[in-house]
């Protein structure tokens, strides 16, 4: 049973358009709290309203407008909060013009793909510091969570992605998350505050915001239902995590509510191989034509230890019913 705010607890949810951030935005106004969303304009037409229609919001939620990019600009939104939600720091793969980062050498990558993300978290942590917001819960990514040599089963605290490999292998995009991770766990252990980070992956579900199905796998499930075809021809000999988002964001509010909480946790429920995700889809989506076969071995899906993860006491859907509530939603709304 999710626990309930004290009367007029707030939070921030920075980020509160976002995928991730939307959610969180909605699991915490119906568990009674105060929020603060933050965007970079509080009057996008086509963010804005669908934030202020969810439940709780006309007495419970304001919408401020905020850029990480700017030092304080988190002070007004931040104060007398006993919390803040980082939901901001989206995947960059593309520079102010138009470049891409694989296409970029360490100087421009670093410059302009992970130290964004790096000075805009610490931005917002500053801002939480200064304003004695003692409790961070940081939403990351599972793509730091990749040693150079790869283990059976991989956990939170002793599995890192080497930020240097990175680099030579152009994943700019994946080190900036690696570094923001590093740079934040340093900042909050100076400054004495408790930092959880979340490590997500694929997440799937109904959409709070349209234009989050408007891309990726939901992209390509709302084309398979209307007969297209999917995004592979041939089933890839690879794996892939996912989870429920509204499961993510009751993690991000387990991990904020729980006092002893702190450190790394796997935002997952578990991984299959793509052999098994079309299979699931060939019953879910018939009408839909389906690549063609694997034809070697099926390599084996990603393995995690997720001790961590269940300490957090939240129930996850499993993959088929993520699958499932994805294509129903995507069938009922069109």
């Amino acid at each position: 049973m999710a626990a309930s705010a004290p009367p007029g607890k707030i939070v921030c949810v920075a980020g509160a358009s976002g995928l991730v951030g939307a959610n969180i935005t909605r699991e915490a106004l119906a568990r009674g709290y105060t929020v603060r969303g933050t965007l970079r304009d509080r009057t996008d037409p086509s963010k804005a309203p669908h934030l202020q229609a969810l439940p709780g919001a006309a007495e419970r939620l304001t919408l401020l407008d905020a850029d990480m990019a700017d030092p304080g600009a988190f002070n007004e939104a931040l104060a007398g909060a006993d919390g803040v939600f980082v939901a901001c720091l989206i995947p960059t793969y593309f520079g102010p013009s138009g470049k891409a980062a694989r296409d970029m050498d360490d100087e421009q990558g670093y410059a302009e793909i992970v130290a964004p993300t790096v000075e805009g978290c610490l931005n917002i942590m500053r801002s939480a510091v200064e304003r004695d917001v003692r409790h961070l819960v940081i939403c990351s990514s599972t793509s730091s969570t990749n040693p150079p040599q790869p283990v059976p089963r991989k956990n939170e605290v002793d599995h890192w992605s080497d930020e240097n490999l990175q680099y030579r292998q152009k994943k700019y995009t994946s080190a900036a998350k690696t570094v923001m991770e590093k740079a934040a766990m340093a900042f909050a252990e100076e400054q004495g505050v408790r930092l959880c980070i979340l490590l997500p992956t694929l997440m799937l579900g109904p959409a709070l915001i349209p234009a989050h199905a408007e891309a990726g796998i939901p992209a390509m499930l709302k084309q398979m239902i209307a007969g297209g075809p999917p995004r592979h021809t041939r089933v890839p000999n690879d794996s892939t995590s996912m989870i429920h988002v509204e499961d993510v964001a009751k993690l991000f509010l387990a991990a904020y509510e729980n006092p002893d909480a702190s450190g790394r946790y796997f935002g997952v429920y578990d991984s299959w191989h793509w052999e098994d995700i079309y299979a699931e889809l060939a019953r879910l989506v018939p009408e839909a034509p389906m690549p063609e076969p694997l034809d070697e071995p099926a390599v084996a899906p990603t393995g995690f230890d997720f001790t961590r993860r269940d300490s957090l006491g939240v129930a996850l859907r499993d993959i088929p019913t993520v699958l499932a509530e994805t294509v129903a939603w995507l069938r009922e709304t069109g």
